[in-house]
């Protein structure tokens, strides 16, 4: 391969990862006033879709699934059980790690927030068939890369 090819590889245009990097923090963005009206942060909502979703967790499986590290998980779900939408309590087989509850006051936050993915999707101006699309390719991808650890 010649000099040039490898080169046009270092340019931005050429990156995958820069559109999906800039999408990404667009897409938080356009979240921001619709979790304003809710006092979350995105990081709070998406824990709030895990609890909604399983209505009981463990901390290790929050941290997984949403692929955050302890260090800021923590402070989240304490933020969280400030606000009175989950409870916190130590597991009975493992010490080290929480288990957590969706309180009353979180499963009717549930239903100030049902109206935001619709509104979000309706901003990004895809068809059904193309967010199919983008959203089997980027998990095939995530899939991908976490077989690599």
């Amino acid at each position: 391969m010649k000099k040039g090819n490898d080169f046009d590889r270092l340019k931005l245009c050429n990156q995958v990862c820069f559109p999906l990097y800039a999408c990404s923090k667009e897409l938080v963005r356009q979240y921001g006033p619709y979790l304003k009206e809710l006092d979350l942060t995105y990081t709070q909502y998406i824990v709030m879709m895990v609890m909604w979703e399983k209505e009981k967790a463990s901390s290790r499986d929050l941290a997984e699934c949403l692929h955050l590290d302890y260090g800021t998980l923590t402070p989240v779900l304490k933020r969280l059980e400030l606000a009175g939408y989950i409870s916190r309590e130590r597991s009975e087989e493992d010490e080290r790690l929480l288990t957590l509850s969706l309180t009353k006051e979180g499963k009717k936050l549930k239903a100030k927030a049902v109206h935001i993915p619709g509104e979000i999707a309706a901003k990004v101006g895809l068809t059904e068939e193309e967010f199919k699309t983008l959203y089997a390719l980027t998990y095939k991808a995530l899939a991908n890369m976490e077989k690599l650890d």
